[in-house]
């Protein structure tokens, strides 16, 4: 008995993969670097949220949207009155006992002659119609959850609420899915009811008609599908293309979003506001021109990061704004900032305080941790980063600014890592770089955020950081760049910065590419690295580079395995002005070796591989990513993509890189 239950528990421990490999001890010659270099950063520009990795399908279904932030915005904006049967009713704005003051508006419907007038084949009713964004697109069979807050006047209501495809003028829509409500409840109810269309549709429409005459208010009308990644309410094949690109953080919710941007500080981004229930957030225009729902908002974010194993990086406003606000761009070199005074300060150091317990702290003892324990999240979100400020102008007030928060979260938590900001166009010579830099020093700041975006010729040429101090005291995190364009050398040129960020990850602790998600018909900026539509995604060439790069981390580089012919001995590549490098990562965590090699030039390069040192198993993966110069992914074709397959593994070779490629060989140990 007792040797069946050994032999039992032997089986269970191979079963349960108990005889895993054990981290390994690096070989010598390998530096030590950063195993977080490749990390997301998520902004909502791009129409990206609402409308894309947020999965809701209705738009402006809090009616929230208001001429007073924008021209030609209203409450009825994405909506329409429809009345089939010739119906009568009205339809009336109205902010008087709304269901919450951060979501005051809401519609009061009113209907007459609800019966059938002609015989439009028993379609009749007065309501109103959302079309979504470019359209609602469903799946036949598929399910989605629709909701809606009513609230009746009078006697009970019946309501109809209808996925319908339109089949033009004249005629009546096909009906897609249907459900029928009865309400008669006199105060604010949710309503919820589950619909499975019958077929697929690219462009449906969602009805809510009232089937009885009188009145009854409308608000936070909702579809979603069942389906989304981890159940999070995430648009799933969104969420998986980034949960593909292996990240170790995500840096979020911007950007100029965090510091208000265009129209001022007033619409600056309070993290408060969006972490209750859905029908309590306050929904706001971002400075990229539109209205965000905050469907999206810190707690799904915060729930993102856990679901793909990331860090999470928020950033939070400094009391200083963007300094492109109120047309603050034009004004360069001497543009304004709004500024908090001083005296109004520690509502902002509050907001960082705050934010970290609600993300840390006991949900027993701090009423922010029991609000994140409500919202079904009891344990510890366990914060480690904090950034403070985007991309201000380091002014005279900034620095005042953020050395007064800066001091106090540290005080209060020295345990957090607080991420500061090198200022817009982060390169020597830059007098917000430097300014941004000495304050660093003057703080002891752990990490600073640089950001920059430049043409591809920067990238293939530039090495930033082989002169950067050694000091180990402020590390850098490249929060935000790209290439100005999204062609395969563009791709490539990203990728040979990225072989130097690995040569230099004792200095650079962390990159994110920017931006990252654009919707097909909502783009702002140019070029992005994942692009979408309703129901496909368009990863770029970039996307691929970030992909394998975020595949292959680790803690070691070995500069020493490789030697590009014509290269002097000891070269270690990529050099300033040459086209093509190597990096060879060790990750001692999950025993894999990664040799990663680009050619971002016209000619056929061949390179010299000894592994030796490394104890390497017989099979190794190869990846290739090649193409001409000017290929680019986009809507229409997808020429770039990678290719795998798996070789013979050899300790001594060479292997020939074609024009425009990158190649990576991946290793187990």
């Amino acid at each position: 008995m007792k040797r069946l239950t050994t032999c039992a528990a032997l089986l269970l421990a191979a079963t349960l993969g108990l005889n895993a490999q054990k981290p390994m001890k690096a070989p010598k010659g390998g530096k030590a670097i950063s195993d977080e270099l490749i990390g997301i950063f998520f902004e909502d520009i791009n129409n990206c949220a609402d409308g894309g990795l947020y999965a809701e399908l209705i738009q402006n279904g809090s009616f929230e949207f208001s001429p007073a932030e924008k021209d030609g915005w209203g409450a009825g904006t994405a909506w329409k009155v429809v009345r089939p049967g010739h119906s009568l009713g009205l339809i009336e704005v109205r902010k008087d006992r709304g269901i919450h003051a951060n979501n005051p508006t809401y519609m009061k419907l009113h209907a007459e002659r609800t019966r059938e007038f002609y015989d439009f084949k028993g379609w009749r009713g007065y309501g109103i119609e959302n079309s979504g964004y470019d359209g609602i697109t469903v799946k036949a069979s598929a399910q989605y959850d629709f909701s809606v807050f009513l609230r009746n006047y009078g006697n009970a209501k019946q309501i109809r609420v209808a996925l319908v495809e339109s089949q033009g003028w004249g005629k009546d829509p096909k009906l897609l899915a249907e459900t029928t409500l009865t309400v008669s409840d006199k105060n604010w109810k949710k309503y919820a009811a589950t619909m499975t269309p019958n077929a697929d549709s690219k462009k449906a429409s969602l009805q809510i008609l009232m089937l009885t005459d009188g009145d009854m208010d409308v608000d936070m009308v909702s579809l979603m599908p069942q389906d989304t990644y981890k159940g999070h309410g995430l648009r799933k094949d969104l969420a998986q293309t980034l949960a593909d690109l292996h990240p170790k953080f995500m840096r979020f919710p911007g950007g100029c979003v965090v510091h208000g941007g265009g129209d001022g500080f007033w619409d600056t981004y309070r993290w408060k506001t969006t972490i209750g229930p859905k029908e309590q957030r306050r929904g706001l225009k971002n400075t990229w021109g539109y209205h965000q729902s905050m469907g999206l908002g810190y707690f799904e974010y915060f729930q993102f990061c856990e679901d793909l194993g990331m860090e999470p990086v928020p950033i939070l406003p400094s009391g200083v704004s963007c300094q492109g606000t109120n047309g603050g761009w034009n004004m360069w070199p001497k543009q304004a900032q709004d500024v908090v005074p001083m005296s109004e300060m520690d509502e902002w150091v509050a907001e960082a305080i705050d934010l970290i317990e609600w993300a840390n702290g006991d949900p027993a003892t701090n009423k922010w941790a029991k609000m994140r324990a409500d919202a079904g999240h009891p344990k510890p979100f366990n914060l480690k980063y904090l950034g403070i400020g985007n991309e201000e102008k380091i002014s005279p007030e900034f620095i005042e600014r953020f050395k007064y928060i800066y001091e106090r979260v540290m005080k209060a938590h020295p345990e957090i890592i607080i991420v500061g900001t090198a200022g817009p166009g982060s390169h020597k010579g830059n007098p917000d770089y430097e300014a941004g830099w000495q304050l660093a020093k003057e703080l002891n700041m752990p990490i600073l955020d640089e950001h920059y975006y430049e043409p591809n010729t920067y990238f293939l040429n530039k090495r930033q950081y082989d002169s950067y101090p050694r000091d180990g005291k402020t590390k850098v995190y490249l929060g935000e760049y790209a290439a100005k364009d999204k062609k395969l050398i563009d791709a490539l040129a990203e990728g040979l910065y990225l072989l130097h960020v690995e040569r230099n990850g004792d200095v650079v602790s962390m990159t994110s590419y920017a931006p990252l998600l654009a919707r097909k018909n909502g783009t702002q900026w140019n070029p992005d690295l994942i692009y979408f539509d309703n129901e496909r995604v368009f990863p770029t060439c970039s996307y691929y580079v970030q992909q394998l790069f975020g595949q292959s981390s680790g803690q070691y580089f070995y500069g020493d395995c490789v030697q590009f012919e014509g290269d002097e001995k000891g070269v270690i590549q990529p050099q300033e002005n040459v086209h093509y490098g190597q990096s060879v990562i060790l990750n001692v965590k999950t025993r894999k070796l990664y040799v990663k090699l680009v050619n971002a030039s016209d000619k056929e390069k061949e390179a010299d591989i000894n592994l030796s040192r490394f104890p390497i198993k017989k099979n190794c993966v190869k990846t290739v990513l090649e193409g001409k110069s000017n290929d680019e992914n986009n809507f229409d074709k997808q020429p770039i993509a990678p290719k795998k397959e798996t070789i013979k593994a050899e300790k001594k070779f060479d292997i020939e890189l074609e024009p425009y490629s990158m190649v990576m060989l991946e290793y187990q140990l």
